[in-house]
């Protein structure tokens, strides 16, 4: 038996964390066993469905490498194929019309909860011979009255339903679009889908969904159904937590593999292992050792993941990556360093790929002020002189590279018996216009001579304006 998995969101907004995590547990399961993943989209809600959701979601799988070997299927592209099961089910006496009003059900509903029952419909309509004239009715699925439903999950365990508990569910609307129990039924056996692995809101559908699957004569998929992902105050997952859109965190500087890896943690491990390559999950993913209980976000140790690999992967990899968040943030990149070059001097001391882009623009372009902190401290009358001999000697340079360079530092420092960091820091400052960055000499030779030469006399015209005057 081939494997056959799919991931079938429904259109009416972005990719999320919860989905995202869902796709890839079925991407996994398939690439393990050698078998094949399915992207559906679910978008009969004609009323909530929308085109740019589609491609956020597509964007979103793309992104994160969750390729598929078929589709996107739609469904909305399918409605032939679903009357055509209704009808089928309508004639073999698995389904039948109900002209019950509005009104009449929410009385019943409203009855019901007031006897503390458990609302459901009563089957007003299951066995009704005089149908009324000018209604448009609804079909209903006519669930079986007695047994259960089994469920051998493979994540959960076996999970027994009495079919007493459910009710005929509607399966066609008045106007005869098709509701979501059928549409996935007939696309999961149309699709021969092997094993269906969802998040455990979910689990309530599961056993209609198997009713409607035994009045077919279709094969049973397995089931899995994941827990779900809660915030830092217990509570499922949401906007209020912060970025939840898989494309929020590749605007914000994440890597995939750093979400991939974070995601396929939450709620599934293998040992003490924290990092994972996409072939070591691949290896070793398997759905018995996902959690039952659910499991919670923890951004800190996503950010930590993130950090781990804009160190550990190759920095051209990292830098084809970059070039986009620079753009972003206005930088351009044509004078100055390559961005490998960029890469592996930052990698050690930024969070995220928008945090290295915005730290970075005075490689490639001159800064409009310094930080206020860093210039009252560092560019004041005593550093006009160890800095106009850095100058003097820079621009004499003829090996520009950071060795030489750190030697300029050294030997100012000695002839004027100063600690090295009375140098290089003001140093830092002119040329940066901060305190912060990688280290001096190596940022000295990525931003280039004529620039280097430049920002320290502007440097120097700053101190001499502050109105002090220089020493004697």
């Amino acid at each position: 038996m081939t494997i056959r998995t799919r991931f079938a969101p429904s259109p009416t907004g972005y990719l999320h964390i919860g989905g995202a995590r869902t796709a890839l547990f079925s991407w996994l399961y398939a690439r393990r066993h050698g078998g094949q993943f399915i992207l559906r989209i679910e978008d009969t809600d004609r009323e909530r469905s929308t085109d740019a959701s589609v491609q956020a979601i597509l964007q979103g799988m793309a992104w994160l490498g969750l390729d598929a070997d078929e589709g996107p299927y739609y469904q909305t592209q399918r409605f032939d194929r679903y009357r055509e099961v209704i009808q089928q089910l309508l004639e073999a006496g698995q389904a039948y019309y109900c002209y019950c009003s509005k009104e009449r059900l929410e009385n019943l509903r409203a009855e019901q909860m007031a006897a503390k029952q458990k609302p459901r419909y009563d089957g007003h309509c299951r066995n009704l011979t005089s149908p009324p004239a000018d209604v448009a009715p609804v079909i209903r699925f006519r669930n079986p009255e007695v047994g259960q439903v089994l469920i051998d999950d493979l994540i959960k365990g076996q999970v027994a339903v009495d079919n007493k508990e459910l009710d005929d569910l509607i399966i066609a609307r008045s106007d005869g679009t098709p509701t979501y129990n059928l549409t996935v039924v007939v696309d999961d056996l149309d699709m021969r889908i092997t094993h269906v692995i969802r998040g455990d809101d979910h689990l309530n559908n599961t056993p209609r969904q198997i009713n409607i699957l035994n009045a077919l004569g279709a094969d049973l998929p397995q089931y899995a159904h994941v827990p779900m992902i809660l915030g830092a105050d217990g509570k499922r997952l949401s906007k209020r937590h912060g970025a939840v859109s898989v494309m929020q965190y590749e605007a914000e500087g994440y890597l995939p593999e750093a979400l991939l890896n974070y995601l396929v943690r939450l709620g599934w491990s293998h040992g003490d292992q924290e990092v994972f390559s996409r072939p070591d999950m691949i290896e070793l993913f398997d759905l018995a050792d996902v959690n039952k209980a659910a499991s919670t976000f923890n951004q800190e140790k996503l950010i930590w993941l993130n950090q781990h690999y804009i160190k550990t992967l190759p920095a051209k990899s990292t830098a084809s990556r970059l070039g986009s968040y620079l753009s972003r943030a206005g930088i351009i990149t044509k004078n100055g360093p390559a961005l490998e070059q960029l890469v592996e001097v930052q990698k050690e001391r930024v969070k995220t790929l928008e945090e290295m882009a915005q730290s970075s623009g005075y490689f490639y372009q001159d800064f409009a002020s310094y930080d206020e902190k860093a210039a009252k401290k560092n560019l004041k009358t005593p550093a006009l002189e160890p800095l106009a001999k850095m100058r003097e000697k820079l621009a004499g340079l003829t090996d520009w590279q950071a060795s030489p360079i750190h030697g300029l530092i050294e030997e100012t420092a000695g002839e004027l018996e100063l600690k090295m960091g009375k140098v290089a820091q003001p140093l830092r400052v002119a040329v940066v216009g901060g305190a912060v960055s990688p280290p001096i000499d190596i940022t000295v030779e990525l931003i280039g001579r004529e620039r280097v030469l430049h920002r320290i006399d502007r440097a120097l015209d700053y101190i001499k304006a502050q109105g002090e005057p220089a020493a004697p």
